[in-house]
């Protein structure tokens, strides 16, 4: 289970990372996929429970926390209206 959960969760945590630095408008989006991966994960570990497994996924929760801690962090900008 550790060989078909690493690469995904490595991905997540790379294009959410990449979300997060380069695209602030669909940093949402990128949590909310990174959760996603978080819950497919958790459900691979209910099938075979190994410690490595358990690690990879503490270790992406711990990244998923420290994004969203971030973002919500951050201040809102809200959209500017012309004036005309």
């Amino acid at each position: 289970m550790l060989n078909a959960l690493l690469l995904p969760l490595l991905f997540s945590m790379a294009g959410g990372t990449f979300v997060f630095l380069r695209r602030p408008e669909a940093r949402q989006q990128g949590l909310l996929v990174m959760i996603l991966f978080q819950l497919v994960g958790a459900a691979g570990y209910t099938l075979q429970s190994t410690l490595e497994v358990f690690a990879l996924l503490c270790v992406h929760a711990l990244f998923v926390l420290v994004l969203m801690t971030r973002h919500l962090q951050t201040p809102h900008v809200a959209p500017q209206t012309s004036g005309d």
